[in-house]
């Protein structure tokens, strides 16, 4: 299996970024390790396997555009061994590449040209959404049930009702977590956006829905007729279930 996330420390963060143009790798670089960043660079698939399979990697920054095995391909075959948080880069802009690269699992994407200042921003609003404590640990919460399905706040995972593990990404846990916090209350999407994301949220709020359906995928009996987490026109979503906490 390739490198899974880890607890990130707070000081330190091993970044790796899979970029094949030098100049953004060189400048990108420099700016992270200024910020308390550890970073490993890689050209291409290859050498991205290299470094996961030698080194701890909290984050990967990955360039849609390489050489060989593109971003997308390499996204999908990360996410489907690993946990580990993905930000996508890329100089198309059209809205449909963001929404592939989150529906095979990204959990964050950022336009070239793009600020570093940027970028750092959103790396640490990921690495703390998926390290940092989370309010209800704090208060003694450790999971949330909802019709047989378990949400396991400490661990950062999700059990069905026969207590299997089920495949999640960090993205997914935050909004699925939001919602079992909030049953019953329509939600907008810039109110998910912001419970989840907060300002390195950004305005692509298409990436809400993109979300749902994922989650949807794994929890709903029937993803296409929705009983859990229903939308609500004009308004939001809505989390149905009761929730109970232990």
């Amino acid at each position: 299996m390739l490198g899974t996330m880890t607890q990130t420390t707070t000081t330190h963060p091993h970044i790796l970024l899979v970029e094949d143009d030098r100049e953004i790798s060189a400048l990108v670089a420099r700016y992270l390790r200024a910020n308390e960043c550890r970073v490993s660079l890689a050209g291409d698939g290859a050498a991205m396997d290299k470094v996961l399979a030698d080194a701890r990697v909290d984050l990967v920054v990955l360039d849609l555009m390489l050489p060989g095995e593109d971003g997308l391909s390499l996204c999908r075959r990360l996410r489907a061994t690993s946990r580990i948080p993905i930000l996508m880069l890329t100089a198309k802009a059209e809205e449909i590449d963001r929404i592939i690269g989150l529906e095979i699992g990204a959990d964050d994407y950022l336009g070239k040209p793009f600020n570093p200042r940027e970028l750092l921003a959103r790396i640490r609003a990921i690495l703390r959404r998926g390290s940092g404590p989370e309010a209800e640990a704090e208060e003694g919460v450790r999971r949330l049930h909802f019709l047989g399905w378990t949400l396991d706040v400490s661990l950062r995972q999700l059990l069905s009702p026969e207590e299997a593990r089920i495949a999640i990404t960090g993205a997914e846990f935050d909004l699925l977590h939001a919602l079992c916090l909030r049953p019953g209350r329509v939600l907008s999407r810039d109110q998910l956006l912001d419970l989840t994301q907060g300002r390195a949220a950004g305005p692509f709020e298409r990436s809400i829905d993109v979300l749902i359906s994922r989650i949807r995928q794994k929890v709903e009996q029937d993803p296409r007729n929705p009983e859990i987490i229903r939308t609500i026109r004009s308004g939001g979503y809505l989390f149905t279930p009761e929730v109970t906490r232990t």
